[in-house]
């Protein structure tokens, strides 16, 4: 392993987030603090606790795996594919750097960065609402997990996007639409039979309810459930990446 090489392609990528902090840092929470404003003080004072939590409380997990899966999809679909954009892939190409590394440094930028800003909006929002996590460590395993697997489908993203204009693609017509509805804002309990078991085939669902519950102990599915699910998730996707380096699809035409 060429950790010399890793270590130098992860600097870079977390560099330029420093130099654009306005929009990888600031940008995001103060879009999320809008809806903790809005939903948590405005109208969570009108609705009534959900599963014995204030409404403005139980909005946090959701809210921030929000946050979570558009930046990881962004910061590592952005990551790779400027590099294609300005012909500097070929130097990576030719370089004694293996597929493994490449990904393990794009990835894991954009995945650290994610992580970053997800704990970051846990401090902001806990200005506006009262936070418990009951079980930290398993909020940072979902944490964790849930950046690195989206970071590689944005990893994906980015090698597939033959424009600027398709990076957004993916994130505005699918990722946003998923999330908010996959139980951010709402228990999928609350919804009526037959839409409750079509918001299980939303792999979203499996996520926000598994990082809610490290918080409140309460979950739509079971907590193995979405463990396990977003571990299929994650193999789902080294193995499209895999398949990407094997094949040279994107990287070398």
């Amino acid at each position: 392993m060429n950790w010399h090489a890793v270590r130098a392609i992860y600097g870079f990528e977390m560099a330029r987030t420093w130099r654009t902090v306005m929009q990888s840092i600031v940008s995001p929470v103060l879009s999320t603090s809008l809806y903790f404003v809005v939903f948590g003080a405005a109208i969570g004072s009108r609705i009534p606790q959900v599963g014995g939590v204030s409404y403005g409380a139980f909005i946090v997990p959701g809210l921030v795996m929000l946050s979570l899966l558009t930046q990881s999809v962004s910061n590592a679909s952005f990551g790779i594919y400027f590099p294609r954009f300005s012909g500097t892939i070929y130097e990576l190409l030719s370089a004694p750097v293996s597929a493994i590394e490449t990904v393990l440094a794009y990835v894991g930028a954009a995945a650290s960065k994610s992580v970053i800003l997800g704990l970051i909006i846990l401090a902001t929002a806990s200005l506006f609402v009262p936070l418990h996590v009951e079980h930290p460590g398993w909020m940072l395993l979902f944490l964790v997990l849930t950046a690195a697997t989206f970071s590689l489908v944005g990893f994906i993203i980015g090698l597939w996007a033959d424009s600027f204009e398709k990076l957004q693609v993916v994130p505005l017509l699918v990722i946003t639409p998923l999330t908010f509805l996959g139980g951010s804002f709402y228990s999928i309990d609350m919804l009526p039979p037959f839409w409750q078991s079509v918001a299980l085939f939303n792999p979203v669902v499996y996520l926000v309810s598994g990082f809610r519950w490290s918080f409140y102990g309460q979950a739509d599915v079971g907590v193995a459930l979405s463990l396990g699910m977003t571990a299929v998730f994650l193999v789902a996707a080294l193995c499209i990446v895999a398949w990407i380096f094997r094949t040279g699809y994107r990287l070398k035409a």
